[in-house]
């Protein structure tokens, strides 16, 4: 067996005061939670609030843990999802955010078509404060184990 080749990335489920969620529309997945891969030397927390800024404009606190996600099967993704609190910023988009919206919700999944994400969104929608764990293949998507912590 070679060495391990695991991807971390980080993920941010953002909620406004009135409860809306910091979505972004990716020109690769289309809408999905803002966030990407963990820099070298870079610890979770910070991947997580520069990846919000870069991708939506806004500076997040980053607070407890809502999901562990791994992807197996070419290439290996690891995936934290975090629960994060607007603190500054104005709405922008980038290379990575084609479109930024505060989205309710109620239409939240309506947006969402990539399978995989729509999955975490939905733990996010319905989480009851456990963290979940999942284990899933893309192409077709299939969950091959689902827990909470």
């Amino acid at each position: 067996m070679g060495a391990p080749t695991h991807f971390i990335a980080v993920t941010g489920y953002v909620r406004n005061q009135t409860g809306k969620v910091l979505m972004i529309r990716s020109p690769l997945r289309g809408w999905e939670l803002p966030g990407g891969q963990v820099e070298q030397g870079e610890d979770l927390e910070t991947a997580l609030q520069r990846e919000v800024m870069e991708e939506t404009g806004i500076n997040v606190d980053v607070g407890r843990l809502m999901g562990i996600y791994t992807k197996i099967r070419s290439p290996d993704l690891v995936i934290l999802c975090f629960e994060c609190y607007p603190v500054s910023g104005n709405l922008m988009t980038s290379e990575e955010s084609i479109e930024v919206e505060w989205i309710p919700r109620n239409a939240i999944l309506d947006r969402i078509t990539h399978p995989a994400i729509r999955g975490r969104v939905e733990d996010m929608l319905g989480s009851d404060g456990r963290v979940v764990y999942k284990v899933y293949s893309s192409n077709p998507y299939k969950i091959h184990l689902q827990r909470y912590l």
